[in-house]
């Protein structure tokens, strides 16, 4: 059965460029514990074509935002509110966070519209079927064509990739690959539909700097080849620099400042933004100076502060005002916005 209210009118998104838009959504665990916030309020944008990185410590809710749009959060989490309007090939637009998770309308939209990268490919791919036979699933379940038919594409999507012997690996197994080639697999299942949107996990994390710099590059050449908008969530405020389009700072499961990527890294206007600025190693500090760090620790998910939650570890602290108030997301005309009483 189809949920009630899942499809949208045009209106909802006012730009027609805007491909997904995240608008004020919570993600709740709820354990024998209390309750985790570990998405509590997320607003985020991306148009067509274009990058969006998604910055923050970790354990701020970066993964569970992804896992929200696809609807793939583990239980005991769920979306309590908010809405995630996708706009679909077919120029209709959906609430994904209204579908049932485990339902057909879901289903066809991943791996197909939107397909993701997971954070740690050894651990995401099975490794009792070969790299061949997951790629082919994926097609085989969102295209009508034949398994030899399937096959091909797995070739000519591994070749994309950069895939070395691209037709020899399409029989291995995981653990016959490199860190690299199997970073290179799991992409090829992402891009197998050629999805409009593709959601990056962290996908350089485990990898040595010069496979980093070919997946970065690769990711990139593939949106220009093919269009598609991508979302990519890291920590690495270096990678942000290269990439990005647009850039949305996340804390404790809500967005403190979302921008174009020269305004965030050039005139940034939260204080945990300019803190992790500031935290980035550079070659004019000099040796006597020691490199900048954020006071704190990210606070325990049952025990949130009140009022601002980054108040206990922010420089610009206000006695009776941070602690208190919490600060509503504001945004100017150019499209920056921040939550700061500052």
């Amino acid at each position: 059965m189809q949920p009630i209210h899942t499809r949208l009118d045009d209106n909802l998104t006012n730009d027609p460029e805007t491909l997904i838009e995240v608008r004020d959504v919570k993600t709740h665990f709820f354990t024998d514990e209390g309750v985790v916030r570990a998405v509590d309020g997320l607003n985020l944008s991306l148009k067509r074509g274009q990058t969006l990185c998604v910055v923050g410590e970790s354990g701020c809710g970066k993964s569970v935002a992804a896992r929200s749009i696809l609807r793939i959060v583990p239980k005991p989490g769920e979306i309590i509110s908010g809405e995630i309007i996708f706009r679909q090939r077919n120029g209709q637009s959906i609430d994904l966070s209204k579908l049932n998770p485990k339902g057909h309308e879901i289903r066809k939209i991943r791996g197909d519209e939107i397909s993701m990268i997971f954070q740690e490919p050894m651990s995401s791919l099975s490794p009792v079927h070969t790299i061949g036979s997951q790629i082919m699933e994926t097609i085989l379940l969102h295209m009508p064509v034949s398994k030899q038919e399937a096959r091909k594409r797995a070739i000519s999507t591994l070749d994309l990739v950069g895939m070395p012997q691209a037709r020899k690996q399409l029989d291995a197994y995981s653990f016959e690959l490199s860190g690299g080639m199997r970073q290179r697999a799991m992409i090829a299942i992402a891009l197998a539909c050629e999805p409009e949107l593709l959601i990056a996990d962290e996908p350089t994390t485990a990898l040595d700097v010069t496979t980093q710099s070919n997946i970065l590059d690769l990711i990139r050449d593939l949106q220009q080849n093919n269009g598609m908008s991508v979302l990519f969530i890291t920590h690495d405020l270096g990678v942000v620099a290269e990439i990005a389009d647009y850039v949305t700072i996340m804390y404790l499961g809500r967005d403190v400042e979302s921008g174009e990527v020269d305004s965030i890294f050039h005139e940034p206007k939260h204080p945990y933004t300019r803190a992790l600025l500031n935290s980035i190693p550079r070659f004019d500090i000099g040796n006597k100076k020691n490199l900048y760090s954020i006071k704190g620790t990210v606070p325990h998910p049952f025990y949130r502060p009140t009022g601002c939650p980054f108040h206990p570890r922010c420089d610009d602290f206000i006695d009776e005002q941070c602690d208190r108030i919490d600060p509503q997301r504001k945004k100017n005309n150019q499209g920056h916005s921040v939550r700061c009483l500052l």
